[in-house]
């Protein structure tokens, strides 16, 4: 099957196919109902125990501060979220009480779990006609005191959310870059009985 340029061998559900990462976005506006659409998709995610460390800071372009969650990016990713719908940032609880459990003690999993999460919230997005592209390019510091966040709180990735727009509004290096990228085949990622000679210690 083949979807935006991508295929696969495998019986894969087209909306994998269809998620991407842009950068152009079309500068509107969405709801509040949409965002929060995306939430509630991204908390059926799984997690240890159950335990759901995801939370989500979020902020839309029409929003007081806007502008402020904007200067939480390094500039290259300013100049393109700019044009997003709304900007989130996806933080993830450090510490659980496991179950039988009183006291707080250090999380496993809470990145992994975060991350599940995350995924969810990107492929409703795309069930809702919108596009997401998660990034890493942030200033962590400036972050962590703008939220005034406690120490067992880290902050996984920003998102930014919106509707595609015209790839020719980009600076021209990052033109060529907005299409759909590939991926490694199945068989450089997946090994049955054990890690090949060339990948084991």
């Amino acid at each position: 099957m083949s979807t935006h340029l991508r295929s696969t061998p495998f019986a894969v559900d087209p909306l994998f196919l269809e998620r991407w990462s842009p950068r152009a976005f079309d500068g509107t506006s969405i709801d509040e109902e949409q965002l929060l659409t995306l939430f509630d998709a991204a908390r059926w995610a799984p997690s240890a125990f159950n335990y759901q460390p995801w939370r989500f800071v979020y902020a839309q372009r029409d929003s007081a501060v806007w502008q402020e969650f904007l200067d939480l990016l390094l500039p290259f990713n300013a100049a393109w979220v700019k044009d997003a719908a709304a900007l989130i940032f996806v933080l993830s609880d450090t510490l659980i009480v496991p179950p039988g459990k009183s006291e707080a003690q250090p999380a496993t999993s809470n990145s992994f779990d975060a991350g599940a999460a995350w995924a969810l919230l990107a492929l409703q997005a795309r069930r809702l006609g919108l596009h997401t592209h998660a990034m890493a390019g942030f200033d962590q510091a400036n972050a962590r005191g703008y939220f005034d966040l406690p120490d067992r709180y880290r902050i996984e990735a920003a998102i930014a959310v919106g509707h595609l727009g015209d790839k020719g509004k980009l600076p021209e290096a990052l033109q060529a870059r907005e299409a759909p990228s590939d991926r490694l085949p199945v068989e450089a990622l997946a090994f049955r009985d054990g890690l090949p000679d060339d990948l084991a210690g």
